[in-house]
């Protein structure tokens, strides 16, 4: 993964919340907040000049000096040209399954509840620079030629099946076909120039509720971290665990597989 320091833009009207950003991004050595906003329209300007590799946005921003939403700079950022995409993580109070269903729609990369039990920034961050490092990784994005031919779709089909069974992710949970579709679907969609997120295809698939969805994911990987032995788990899933939660979150998750059995087939 790449050593490369991540340039943050922050969207945010919470004063609190965005002490709370910045406290913890001093802590680190990994992301930079190159500035913050709360502002739709000065966020706009300062993404045209600073190309950050990711934002962090509020979606409503009631006590800003901007617009009330920034559900217009979204749709602005899906149109413009990007040599790299910054990385959009939406961070908010709305739990609409409608609005989850239009970020997705328009390339948002994660959507935060900030009301959820397990909510903190430090989580936040740590998921941002995960995902980060999988689009920076070459080793990750490099092109990977997989025949469109059915033996190479049950090879894959059947390698995730494994790793999901080896940390005790069974068939008898709702979760479990989620995760394995998602990872499917990274691994085999990777340079489709129409491209969308691993939970709106999920959506598309099974014509159910974003939040669904993602719960049935979770529950499935909390059943893993809960039943499962400490020794399997280290062994077959190593990447680093954010300490407050204990457990990866889907998005997490349907990345470090997608990218450990990309490594296995080359």
């Amino acid at each position: 993964m790449s050593n490369k320091i991540l340039n943050v833009l922050l969207v945010e009207d919470d004063k609190t919340e965005c002490a709370n950003f910045e406290k913890c991004i001093k802590m680190r050595d990994d992301i930079k907040l190159i500035a913050a906003t709360d502002s739709d329209i000065e966020a706009l300007e300062l993404i045209k000049k600073t190309l950050p590799d990711a934002i962090i946005l509020d979606i409503e921003l009631h006590n800003g000096t901007g617009n009330a939403n920034s559900l217009n700079l979204i749709e602005t950022l899906q149109k413009m040209k990007f040599t790299k995409k910054p990385k959009i993580v939406v961070n908010t109070v709305v739990s609409s399954n409608t609005i989850y269903d239009y970020l997705h729609d328009k390339g948002v990369d994660l959507i935060v509840y900030k009301k959820q039990p397990n909510y903190s920034v430090e989580n936040i961050l740590n998921t941002l620079v995960l995902l980060s490092g999988y689009s920076e990784d070459k080793s990750f994005t490099g092109n990977i030629v997989v025949e469109d031919t059915k033996e190479n779709q049950e090879k894959i089909s059947s390698m995730i099946n494994d790793e999901l069974n080896l940390i005790g992710i069974g068939l008898h949970l709702q979760g479990r076909k989620y995760l394995h579709d998602a990872i499917y679907y990274l691994i085999t969609n990777e340079d489709s120039s129409e491209k969308v997120s691993a939970v709106q295809y999920l959506i598309s698939k099974y014509k159910r509720a974003s939040s669904t969805i993602s719960r049935d994911m979770q529950n499935a990987i909390l059943h893993a971290w809960r039943c499962s032995s400490i020794e399997d788990l280290e062994t077959y899933y190593t990447a680093r665990i954010n300490y407050e939660t204990g457990v990866p979150t889907p998005t997490e998750f349907i990345y470090y597989y997608a990218d450990k059995i990309k490594k296995l087939l080359r």
